[in-house]
């Protein structure tokens, strides 16, 4: 990161496969540190927006938004700011892939941890309050742990999720700034604008290889671990292996490192104030003190809103006019058609399957490499395939160009329903088998109930990821063929190669207006219906 930029282009990325073990250590590099920094993000904005409902009224919309936000509308205003900081030096441009990639994964995990926080079990809420615990002590011993099992699977999602932006996020061009980091995604960008169909196999496979090390090094032995956070009172009778975690957890030496770890925790946990104070007990607000502060909050909501949207409005008018703004309104309508009908398909198919591999801990130990794998696939990959069938066949690209769209985003929907499935209590599934339950009353007493707050969190996330994924999935090109779908996706993606930022801000504007009201109208109540009615007690 310390070397000179002018050095990227003097040695510019090759496809000589001797370079690839390094290229995708960088991006295996770039990527775990973009999932550290989504998981301080996801522990502080989360957990804010579970516990304040102030502050929930700016949180979710906010996340909302940013999760539609493609990653090219990121990098447009993002690759300018992280180079001016750093001049003249790789670690502007580094900086800029790594949000990049940040932004493809920490939306998701946000949305489980809070969704996680808001339907804690009610018993041992109570309990937590009884004992008076700590918030420190109550986040480390009930919501983190209880919350544990499903951040594992968006964890995971998150990083699959990343995999399928690297390549806009190694390979950036925003009007005329073009940079090239080493990395896979940099190896696939050269490789298919070359066309070089036996280097994207190449650069494919090598994915593939980086993909099950770290399931098998890290994801495997976390999802074993976490397992023991699962809320039941029974044992379960199928728990998830992982050969390193038993490694691990017999080696003389891995016990020998944490018993200072733990001395250390506990020494931590039992600190206490060499001076004990009075506890103060102030008496709480006046009803009608608490309604004016949350008018006031609303207030002051708005008018950020509204100034926001006023700066916006004198930033576009001086450069477009309402005619353009209803032509990318009525592009809006297109992608978000697209975005319904993908999601509501992509429902049918992958909720029966999750809910199958989830109540399996075994075959969810052998098919999730396969489909983290899927998930990571980069969708440029297929463009060629795309291209050649649409023209071979003269087929209608607003049709056919649409399954791009969902083809990296349909995986939170089966990763969160497998986490729910494996998730339900087995003192249900032995209640529900000795009643004999099957079929569809099975299907609408246990299973329906037991994923419907992953499920929501899945299908939440899956619908901004189309938005996002339409950039690259309604404008595709290989070799002279270009096709194109009427859409926001394009628009923008149009708008970010011609570096007009005017029309790139309009897009992004006009989307995060459909994204809220779609969620508002859809989303968000099927949320409250899961904590008012779903929550384990």
């Amino acid at each position: 990161m310390s070397q000179p930029l002018a050095a990227l282009h003097a040695a510019p990325v090759t496809l000589d496969p001797a370079r690839l073990p390094e290229y995708a250590l960088r991006t295996t590099l770039r990527m775990f540190l973009a999932l550290g920094a989504s998981l301080v993000f996801t522990f502080a904005v989360a957990t804010l927006a579970a516990k304040s409902r102030k502050a929930e009224l700016l949180i979710v919309p906010a996340l909302d938004i940013l999760q539609s936000v493609p990653v090219l509308g990121f990098l447009t205003f993002t690759v300018t700011f992280f180079m001016g900081l750093f001049p003249g030096r790789q670690l502007g441009v580094e900086c800029a892939a790594i949000f990049a990639i940040f932004t493809s994964q920490a939306w998701n995990m946000a949305f489980s941890f809070y969704q996680s926080l808001r339907t804690l079990p009610a018993d041992l809420d109570e309990v937590s309050r009884q004992f008076g615990f700590s918030p420190w002590r109550r986040f480390t011993r009930l919501e983190l742990p209880f919350a544990t099992p499903s951040l594992v699977w968006n964890v995971m999602m998150s990083m699959s999720g990343g995999w399928f932006f690297v390549v806009a996020s190694e390979a950036i061009t925003v009007g005329d700034t073009t940079v090239t980091l080493p990395g896979i995604g940099s190896w696939l960008s050269v490789a298919i604008a070359r066309q070089d169909m036996r280097a994207v196999a190449i650069g494919v496979g090598a994915m593939a290889v980086v993909i099950v090390l770290y399931d098998q090094l890290v994801f495997r032995p976390v999802v074993a671990w976490a397992d023991k956070f699962r809320f039941e009172q029974t044992a379960s009778q199928q728990r998830p292996a992982s050969w390193l975690y038993d490694l691990l957890r017999r080696a003389a030496w891995t016990r020998s490192l944490s018993r200072p770890l733990v001395g250390l925790s506990r020494a931590a946990s039992g600190l206490r104030s060499p001076v004990r104070l009075p506890a103060l007990r102030l008496p709480g607000p006046p009803p009608a003190l608490g309604r004016i502060l949350d008018t006031v909050w609303l207030a002051l909501v708005g008018l950020t809103v509204i100034g926001g949207a006023w700066l916006l409005w004198s930033f576009l008018s001086v450069r477009l006019t309402l005619a353009d703004l209803g032509q990318v309104s009525l592009l809006g309508l297109a992608t978000l058609v697209r975005v319904v009908v993908l999601i509501a398909l992509a429902t049918l198919i992958w909720v029966p399957i999750g809910v199958w591999i989830g109540l399996r801990p075994k075959w969810a130990e052998r098919l999730q490499p396969i489909a983290q794998f899927l998930a990571a696939f980069p969708a440029n990959v297929l463009f060629p395939f795309a291209v050649a069938a649409i023209v071979a066949l003269r087929l209608n690209p607003n049709i056919w160009l649409s399954p791009l769209m969902v083809f990296g985003t349909q995986w939170y929907i089966l990763f969160n329903v497998i986490a729910g499935a494996s998730a339900i209590p087995s003192d249900l599934k032995e209640a529900a088998g000795m009643f004999g339950l099957k079929g569809w009353q099975w299907w609408r007493q246990v299973a329906i109930p037991g994923i419907f707050p992953y499920y929501v969190t899945g299908a939440l996330t899956a619908s901004g990821g189309s938005w996002n994924a339409s950039i690259v999935a309604e404008a595709v090109s290989w070799g002279h063929e270009h096709l194109e779908a009427a859409g926001l996706g394009s628009y923008i993606a149009k708008a970010t190669a011609a570096g007009d930022s005017a029309r790139v801000a309009l897009g992004v504007a006009v989307m995060s207006v459909f994204v809220i009201a779609f969620n508002r109208v859809l989303w968000r109540p099927m949320y409250r219906f899961a904590e008012r009615r779903l929550r384990l007690a």
